[in-house]
C-alpha cells in the first residue's frame, strides 16, 4: 500500500492498491476513487459486534475496499479542518480512537472493534464517551486530528489532564480515566466543565488542537 497525505488546512489521504490489498474506512471518508474500484460496506467481526457499533455513534458498519488489480487508488478526507497521522500497529500497539478519530486502517490482519471504557466515570464525563473504536493487529491505522496533532509518549507512570473534546487517540496501553476540576470559580468560568480527562502512561497520546464538530455536524457541513 502506498499512502500520500495531501493539504495543510484540511489533509486528506490518497492510498494506491496493490492487488488483492484491502483497506476499512470510516463512513463518509471516500472522496475520490478508481471507477473501478470494488467497495460495500461491511460489519468489522461480523454480527456479533453490530450492537456495540450502533451504540458507539460512528455507524454499524465501515467502507471495505478490495483491490482487483495494481494501481487503483482511493482518496479520503475527514469532511474538517485538521491532519492526518499514521499509527503503525506493530511497533506501537493497538490504538483507541475517539469519536470522529478513526479514518482508515490498512494491512494483512487488522482487526477493528469497539471497546468499552475501562472507568464507567470516565464514559460518562470525560468527554470522549462510554464507546470507542480500537485498532489492532499487523498494519497501520490512519488517525485524524481537528486543527493540529500534540503527538507524546507518556512514560510508565506519567500522567496528563486533557481538556474534554481536545483527545483524538491513544494506546491500548494508556489508562483513561477523569479528574474532578476543584474550585467554583474553575467550573463555572474556565470553560473545562466539571471533569477533565486523565491519561496516564505507558503509550502514545494524540492530543486534537480543536474540540472536534459532532460527526453528523461536520459531514452536514461539508455536504
Amino acid at each position: 500500500m502506498e499512502l500520500e497525505i495531501h493539504g495543510e488546512l484540511a489533509q486528506t489521504a490518497r492510498l494506491t492498491f496493490q492487488q488483492g490489498e484491502t483497506c476499512w474506512c470510516s463512513n463518509g471518508s471516500m472522496m475520490t476513487l478508481s471507477p473501478d474500484l470494488p467497495w460495500a460496506l461491511k460489519i468489522p467481526g461480523g454480527a456479533g459486534g453490530a450492537v456495540n457499533r450502533a451504540l458507539s455513534g460512528e455507524g454499524v458498519s465501515l467502507t471495505y475496499i478490495e483491490a482487483n488489480r495494481e494501481g487503483q487508488h482511493a482518496h479520503l478526507n475527514s469532511n474538517q479542518p485538521g491532519k492526518l497521522v499514521t499509527w503503525d500497529l506493530k511497533e506501537n500497539g493497538p490504538v483507541v480512537a475517539t469519536s470522529g478519530s478513526f479514518t482508515a486502517a490498512y494491512g494483512a490482519q487488522v482487526d477493528i472493534a469497539v471497546t468499552v471504557a475501562k472507568r464507567a466515570g470516565a464514559a460518562f464525563f470525560g468527554g470522549a464517551g462510554l464507546f470507542l473504536q480500537r485498532v489492532s493487529g499487523d498494519g497501520t491505522a490512519l488517525i485524524h486530528g481537528a486543527g493540529d496533532f500534540i503527538d507524546m509518549n507518556l512514560a510508565e507512570g506519567e500522567s496528563i489532564l486533557v481538556s474534554t473534546g481536545n483527545l483524538a487517540a491513544f494506546a491500548g496501553s494508556v489508562d483513561y480515566s477523569i479528574q474532578s476540576v476543584s474550585g467554583c470559580r474553575r467550573i463555572l468560568f474556565s470553560g473545562e466543565g466539571l471533569f477533565m480527562t486523565k491519561l496516564t502512561g505507558p503509550g502514545r497520546v494524540l492530543l486534537q488542537s480543536l474540540k472536534r464538530m459532532p460527526v453528523q455536524a461536520a459531514r452536514a457541513g461539508g455536504a
